[in-house]
């Protein structure tokens, strides 16, 4: 046994253990709790009414005469709250659904977008000689050299999750939802793997962790405004890259369901699509795995287009990365800088979601084969013919 473990990387072993448990549940669990709360304070302010501003413990309920207002300060306790409430409601099962593929839906659709943040560098790397560790450690679960391809891969997984959960319901509006759902996200997925071909080709690698080295030295890939971004080549680049980056986003808000695109749950027709019969903890899963995909999405464009954890202007600050002699507290920083901009970006997908109404059905699925995808294609072509022009 004590020559089985001195086989493995005790060391390597342990960080990944950390990282896995600091991303997953210190970082991407919190978000998602907090973004479903930014939703609804965001949503009052635009709707000019008042959201959850205080939680309370209610002894009313026990025959009390008054209930307790704890931590009432804009009711940033209220996700705790909405927590508890999903795990003491109960979890109701219809006698007419399939049992096990009715359970095994709400899994497979918060297991594919937690599994695909092991691929993104949320930060640079982490100076723990304090700790004793000689190496610097990457901030990245898994550095995989196919990093978007294994994000495509695994996040096409969760459509099986949404599909399944329509038709095991065994309700009509489940099962519209779910056929929706199925029709959008494969109809949106060409679109959103072609968006990326522009940038893939500017940088000529898959390796995440490189794009953001590379655009910490020579400038964001959406704001080239120092390295080598300053050179003809990279304005002339720009505009496949904006194009990329519009398609990134309509794409992934409709892979997402989103509105304008969440035909799969719209409530004005089918009261909440595929999960309509969800109670309890399954139904919370839903919600967990949609807002755990919006901020891998949003971390995957916040990689590619804006820089990753790379500071703005950092050369020209004295903050670049720099391999093996990066300090400990610039290494935070990069981490705090790359959730800030994937905090940007969800806060974007707020403000989209309360200001646009929903398209309907046959104008979604117009829109992602009769342009989106013409438009992406179009932008590959564009990108190879600007490359070669510049002997690339």
């Amino acid at each position: 046994m004590a020559s089985l473990l001195a086989s493995f990387d005790t060391v390597l072993l342990i960080t990944s253990v950390v990282k896995i448990i600091f991303l997953t549940f210190l970082v991407i669990m919190p978000m998602v709790a907090y973004s479903v709360y930014a939703e609804r304070r965001f949503s009052a302010v635009i709707q000019d009414r008042v959201g959850p501003n205080r939680v309370g413990i209610p002894l009313t309920l026990f025959g009390l005469k008054k209930d307790i207002q704890i931590l009432g300060i804009g009711g940033l306790v209220q996700p705790l709250a909405d927590g508890l409430k999903f795990f003491l409601k109960e979890d109701f099962t219809p006698r007419t659904v399939n049992a096990f593929y009715f359970w095994l839906a709400p899994c497979l659709t918060i297991v594919p977008a937690l599994m695909t943040c092991a691929v993104l560098p949320f930060g640079s790397e982490l100076d723990l000689s304090i700790l004793g560790l000689a190496q610097p450690v990457k901030a990245v679960i898994a550095d995989l050299n196919v990093g978007p391809l294994f994000v495509f891969a695994i996040a096409s997984l969760g459509v099986y999750g949404i599909v399944i959960a329509g038709w095991s319901s065994n309700s009509k509006y489940p099962f519209l939802g779910g056929v929706r759902s199925s029709a959008q996200m494969i109809s949106y997925e060409l679109s959103l793997g072609l968006s990326i071909v522009p940038v893939l080709m500017i940088f000529g690698e898959l390796n995440l962790s490189k794009m953001s080295v590379f655009q910490d030295a020579h400038g964001w890939l959406l704001l080239p405004l120092w390295g080598d971004g300053l050179s003809l080549e990279r304005w002339v680049l720009l505009v496949p890259v904006v194009v990329s980056f519009c398609v990134f986003v309509v794409a992934m808000f409709a892979e997402t369901n989103r509105l304008p695109f969440d035909m799969a749950e719209c409530e004005t027709e089918l009261v909440a699509g595929y999960h309509t019969e969800y109670s309890s903890m399954k139904f919370a899963l839903f919600f967990m795995g949609e807002y755990a995909a919006m901020i891998i999405g949003s971390g995957m464009a916040v990689t590619m287009f804006l820089g990753g954890w790379s500071i703005p202007f950092a050369p020209l600050l004295g903050l670049d990365y720099k391999p093996g002699d990066t300090p400990l507290w610039l290494g935070l920083l990069h981490i705090a800088m790359f959730f800030a901009k994937i905090v940007f970006f969800i806060l974007f997908f707020i403000l989209i979601r309360w200001s646009l109404p929903r398209f309907r059905f046959d104008q979604l699925m117009k829109l992602g084969w009769l342009f989106m995808f013409e438009v992406a294609l179009a932008n590959v072509v564009l990108t190879a013919v600007i490359l070669i022009a510049f002997n690339r």
